[in-house]
């Protein structure tokens, strides 16, 4: 007799709940969006600072002139008296974004103009104050990045399969890492580092209520898909929203996109933390199940495309998806879902760069895209090795014996073309953003570069100044 009552009161709790965290979520992106717009409300609609207004210029000229006139416009009145040539000397991603909105208000302005004067519009938003607000728009957007990245990282895991297969109970601990057929390592690695990691998750477990940390870290919500859908699984909602709310606060993310500040960086948050969830994304699940992986692989590559068309931090993006593809195989995580999302992700985003002007063969030839270059070719032949073991039901002693022989070989043959191809010059040095984490920078004479920021050393009162107290967390 209970039995309806208790359906009703079910659903109306998950629908509660839902709207709960809709109206969290709408409040963040919304204070996100409005906090940014101080600058423009104290001084009007109005660009600030010399890198936005070249931009600004850029943008006119690309709205005026086309694409193609753009791609080849050479700007007289920059670094007078020497010039520049704009088209292939900036990442042009910004400029068409700013002009793609531009056109977009327009179309809508005169194809509804009826139902955009309801509103009170009369006109569409002119192209300098539709550069004014870019920052603050693409700010709420890298704010919701961030969360479903948070979200992402905390929905749960799903490796039961290949924990099985290595012999565990489908717990990510369980996972046979590489390190474990290392001498020495291994014996360190089975007799400390797993009975740690075994305790640390026993005491999530305690603490999260769940017996089965491993493939979840709690028990998912029922939602109006049925219970056993993990998309509304709490505490992942609740860490997306939180992390949400820091980004959408948190000055160093303010100062790179306030409203005025039409700057790459503030378009950069937006691409980057979108290629981040989306690669994080197709990893979710099942790792024999390739086709959601691919899907969302393939993504994860055009965002990093729009990514490198945005900023030269591209460089930072490629190598950080490049070192989490390579740990996850050092750590046992290797599966076809990881396989084919890195080679969808590498080979996408690596062909679209190239066509970007400024970037042209730079990640076939800058030694600091070597690392994920070498990923992709690495995962291939551990794809390859994991395909024939399985086919031949190697032991594990056989399966060591195939990989030492494939990287092996490959390996003479990497050195080898290495030999052939360096005397030529064909590898690019290092850039002055990878080199400037390492070596301390030294004067050049030249003040465009010594007053690059990036190139000066950090000090501790800036860690306080541009993360607040997220720097206690961070």
């Amino acid at each position: 007799k209970l039995r309806p009552v208790l359906s009703v009161l079910k659903f109306a709790y998950v629908v509660a709940w839902a709207a709960l965290a809709l109206h969290v979520a709408y409040r963040v992106l919304w204070e996100a969006y409005e906090i940014r717009l101080y600058a423009i409300r104290e001084y009007g609609r109005v660009i600030h600072e010399f890198d936005p207004y070249f931009n600004l210029r850029a943008t006119e000229y690309l709205y005026h002139n086309g694409w193609g006139r753009f791609a080849h416009w050479f700007d007289y009145k920059v670094w007078y008296p020497l010039g520049r040539p704009v088209g292939t000397t900036i990442y042009p991603g910004m400029q068409v974004t700013s002009v793609f909105i531009k056109r977009s208000f327009d179309w809508i302005v005169a194809n509804f103009s009826s139902v955009v004067a309801s509103y009170g519009i009369k006109k569409g938003m002119s192209l300098n104050d539709v550069c004014c607000f870019v920052p603050a728009w693409f700010g709420s957007v890298a704010t919701l990045f961030t969360g479903l990245m948070a979200y992402e990282a905390t929905v749960g895991v799903s490796g039961a399969k290949v924990g099985e297969e290595a012999g565990g109970k489908g717990s990510p601990q369980a996972f046979r890492c590489l390190l474990s057929g290392v001498p020495l390592l291994g014996y360190v690695y089975a007799k400390a580092i797993v009975p740690t990691v075994n305790v640390v998750m026993k005491s999530l477990d305690s603490v999260f209520g769940s017996n089965n940390l491993g493939i979840d870290t709690r028990k998912p919500l029922p939602t109006l898909f049925g219970s056993s859908a993990t998309s509304g699984s709490s505490p992942a909602v609740e860490c997306g929203l939180f992390a949400a709310a820091i980004m959408s606060i948190v000055p160093a993310h303010i100062m790179r996109s306030v409203g005025g500040g039409y700057d790459n960086e503030s378009v950069a948050m937006s691409a980057m933390t979108a290629t981040f969830w989306l690669w994080m994304r197709s990893l979710r699940g099942d790792g024999d199940n390739t086709q959601s992986g691919m899907a969302w692989g393939a993504m994860a590559g055009i965002a990093y495309f729009y990514m490198a068309a945005v900023w030269g931090g591209y460089v930072f993006v490629i190598n950080l998806v490049g070192v989490h593809c390579a740990l996850l195989i050092l750590f046992g995580r290797h599966s076809s879902k990881l396989h084919r999302s890195y080679t969808l992700f590498y080979l996408i985003g690596t062909a679209l760069a190239t066509s970007v002007p400024v970037v042209g063969w730079t990640p076939l030839k800058s030694l600091e895209q070597m690392g994920p270059m070498a990923v992709f070719f690495g995962i291939q032949l551990v794809e390859y090795c994991e395909v024939k073991r399985k086919k031949e039901k190697l032991s594990f002693k056989e399966a060591w014996k195939l990989r030492i022989k494939v990287f092996g070989a490959a390996g003479l043959v990497a050195v080898a073309l290495a030999a052939v191809i360096w005397p030529t010059g064909y590898f690019g040095p290092i850039s002055a953003r990878v080199r400037g984490l390492f070596v301390k920078h030294t004067k050049t004479g030249n003040p465009l570069v010594d007053s690059v920021a990036e190139h000066q050393p950090a000090s501790a009162q800036a860690y306080t100044q541009y993360l607040s107290d997220v720097v206690y967390i961070a």
